[in-house]
């Protein structure tokens, strides 16, 4: 099977199949888009590497899923909507049976966005994939990561740990193993991320900034409060944990919590007066939001313990910021 025939088997849609918001979509040497009237054109790209992002045992299905999701998300922290994406595709061969799954899993959930497909590259090579994605936001409505200010909440969306739970299991450092119920929810986390977009729209005018989590809660949430010229207080005792993580040893806890990855659950600061309608968003959308600190003036990241709402005026001094709970970095890790 060569290039051509590939691409026109597994990833081109004639018109009525999918979305179709592209003015020229795939098959021509260019796509063109029209954002509508009023509207910016958000667009990010990320890169999966085999070995270095997926292992290679991870079901075609759930990668083609997480290879779009993860774009996905950045399109949520920044409160844009879905509109279009390019897929650049490098195989070492022509896989059938896992094209077919990849092709699959990943306009499925290109299905549930309205995010149409519109061009791209194919090439040999070692296995990766790599997704521009592009999305329309309201002009002065995208969530950045430098709105923050100080007095304002600090919230987390989901289940944050579940997925650098799975990694560890692969890696076999769990003692004792994780029972198979629990693998499987841990390894759904890990494979199968679920983009937070609805969650992105709903917090425009309501979230003062706003980062996803892929590189660890404590490393991402430091990149907003640089760009935010800010400080944060993070309290470890009203950190969401899922019961599968409950289980486990409390410092392997903080580990998967603070500083696991692969979560893409949005980070945000919104004020304080915006409690009650973020916990009725919560609600709404059937996702766990989660009060876990606040944004101070003073710049630096404070780890506290005891309840959220005594902060500032409890004794209990901070605990320092152990270095592997910083920013996964590809180039340092």
């Amino acid at each position: 099977m060569g290039e051509f025939d590939l691409i026109e088997r597994f990833f081109w849609r004639p018109a009525g199949q999918g979305p179709r918001r592209a003015v020229v979509g795939n098959g021509d040497d260019c796509a063109v888009i029209a954002p509508a009237p009023g509207m910016h054109l958000a667009i990010s790209t990320d890169t999966l590497v085999e070995g270095r992002h997926f292992l290679s045992t991870v079901d075609p299905t759930r990668l083609g899923h997480k290879a779009l999701a993860v774009n996905l998300s950045d399109l949520a922290a920044c409160g844009a909507q879905p509109l279009a994406f390019t897929l650049a595709l490098t195989l070492p061969h022509a896989n059938e049976a896992w094209l077919a799954g990849f092709a699959q899993g990943l306009l499925a959930l290109a299905d549930v966005h309205d995010c149409e497909l519109i061009g791209g590259d194919t090439t040999a090579g070692p296995l990766a994939i790599g997704i521009t994605v592009m999305g329309e936001v309201p002009a002065g409505q995208t969530l950045l990561r430098s709105g923050a200010r100080a007095g304002d909440d600090l919230w987390i969306s989901g289940w944050p740990g579940l997925a650098r739970l799975a990694l560890e299991a692969f890696r076999d450092t769990l003692q004792p193993a994780l029972p198979t119920d629990d693998f499987d929810t841990a390894r759904r986390a890990m494979e199968c991320p679920e983009p937070r977009v609805a969650l992105g729209l709903a917090l425009r005018g309501v979230a003062s900034a706003a980062i996803d989590v892929s590189d660890g809660l404590l490393g991402d949430l430091a990149h907003l409060l640089r760009r935010s010229r800010v400080g944060a207080a993070v309290v470890l005792d009203a950190l969401p944990v899922h019961p599968v993580l409950g289980q486990r040893p409390l410092a392997q806890q903080h580990d998967c919590l603070l500083a696991g990855g692969d979560d893409y659950e949005l980070v945000f600061t919104a004020p304080a007066t915006h409690r009650a309608r973020i916990l009725a968003l919560s609600d709404s959308l059937g996702l766990p939001l989660t009060r876990i600190g606040a944004i101070t003036a003073t710049l630096g990241l404070q780890l506290l313990q005891g309840e959220l709402d005594a902060w500032p005026d409890d004794d209990t001094p901070p605990q320092p910021v152990p270095n592997r709970w910083t920013s996964f970095d590809h180039f340092k890790s």
